[in-house]
């Protein structure tokens, strides 16, 4: 079970978090991802702690294993010509290429636009950038925190308009690394019947944007601007979280059925003109908020769930990070996979948010989803390895660039 992308050849040059997560996502579909790394490695092997120690008495970053499972490492110094031809080798080989680098960066490493074609004229090149690769602010380098202030994510987020909040996720990198892997699919399915491949580009300014839902057209169609409020829905009520007899639960009433469930499970008045409908509601939020933990003052998180449970509302509790990986929901989702790592030995980590099902033709599902992870890897750990597989190769020439377009222009760019 490897995976619907087994075969294919997946070359990263990223670094980070954007990049490396769109190819981790190509490497658990099947994919063989080779990491190519700086000798120093790549930034995030330093980001912490925590980090944890290895045998040998180095650490390892915790950060650099969220997103670099089921890939190989090899390091490179792009400035030696010996290590620029075995880059070459792998691009001529690979189906996918990944960078991020600062604008211009492929071609100061002389793998410009023409060169790559000339190497490969059926590669599909995944280039991220922080703000996009062209327009006025191009050259601006990306990261997360900049890129959901400047995109208004955090203008939505946190208590409320003076009190601006970044999510607690790196959402933009994660965005830009989902979005990214996507295109690559869809592009690599064009080659199927072009036999060419091309540039897929998306940034952290383009995939927070394309992420703002109703809020961008909240204002694009209906001329309003969306502003923090805390944990309760601007267009939508009760929708929220509401607190409790020694804790708090989250309600999402959807539509005015389950706010008539809700009134006659708690004994609630549901002919109040000001709570009749969600429009009604949403223009009253506060004196449904004020209802609801009234209500709910004299019972527990336990007691509260299980009553909106039978009411058919639909509720939940916040958990601790701790809580969501012991819970018994997620592992049945395998979204926790254990692995051997190279230096620190058992590791258990976050699983892909995909499963994979073969269906027969009477209708029975088989799981195919990949479950042979390999360990994020110790930096060059597999140098030797892929360096003898190229030598075992054919050498391969230069072929000339018939259909530049594909590649050619404009210069890809990264951040």
């Amino acid at each position: 079970m490897n995976g619907p992308l087994d075969g294919l050849l997946v070359v990263d040059l990223s670094r980070a978090l954007a990049g490396p997560q769109a190819a981790m996502m190509l490497g658990d579909l099947g994919a063989r991802v080779i990491k190519v790394e700086s000798p120093s490695g790549d930034d995030s092997r330093s980001w912490g702690p925590p980090f944890v120690d290895a045998d040998d008495g180095s650490t390892e970053s915790t950060y650099f294993m969220s997103c670099n499972r089921n890939k190989e490492s090899i390091t490179l110094d792009l400035k030696r010509a010996e290590d620029a031809q075995v880059l070459a080798g792998l691009i001529q080989r690979a189906d996918v290429l990944l960078e991020n680098f600062k604008p211009g960066g492929m071609r100061r490493l002389g793998f410009g636009g023409e060169r790559l074609m000339e190497l490969n004229a059926r590669l599909v090149l995944l280039s991220i950038s922080g703000f996009g690769h062209d327009g006025p602010e191009a050259d601006r380098a990306g990261y997360d925190q900049i890129a959901q202030g400047e995109a208004g994510l955090m203008s939505l987020t946190g208590p409320d308009a003076d009190h601006p909040q970044r999510i607690g996720v790196p959402i933009a990198d994660m965005l830009a690394g989902m979005n990214g892997a996507f295109g690559v699919l869809a592009a690599l399915r064009e080659r199927d019947r072009t036999g060419r491949g091309q540039i897929v580009r998306t940034s952290l300014l383009a995939s927070v944007v394309a992420a703002h839902a109703f809020q961008g057209t909240r204002w694009t169609v209906g001329g309003e601007v969306g502003s923090a409020q805390g944990n309760h829905h601007p267009t939508i009520a009760p929708y929220g979280l509401f607190r409790c007899a020694g804790g708090s639960v989250q309600i999402a009433c959807g539509n005015d059925a389950m706010w008539q469930r809700l009134c006659e499970a708690f004994g609630i008045r549901a002919d109040d003109p000001r709570h009749a409908t969600n429009r009604d509601r949403v223009a009253h939020r506060d004196s449904v908020t004020e209802l609801l933990e009234g209500v709910f003052a004299e019972l527990g998180p336990d007691e509260l769930l299980l009553r909106l449970s039978d009411a058919g509302v639909p509720a939940g509790r916040v958990r601790s990070l701790d809580e969501v990986y012991e819970w018994e929901q997620t592992r049945s989702q395998r979204l926790l996979i254990d692995v051997e790592h190279q230096s620190v030995g058992k590791l258990t980590l976050p699983g892909s948010a995909l499963r994979m099902f073969a269906v027969d033709a009477a209708g029975s599902e088989t799981e195919t989803t990949r479950l042979d992870h390999r360990p994020p890897p110790v930096l060059g750990a597999d140098a030797d390895t892929v360096r003898e597989w190229l030598e075992s190769l054919p050498v391969l020439k230069d072929k000339p660039a018939a259909d530049s377009a594909a590649l050619n222009s404009p210069t890809p760019q990264g951040a």
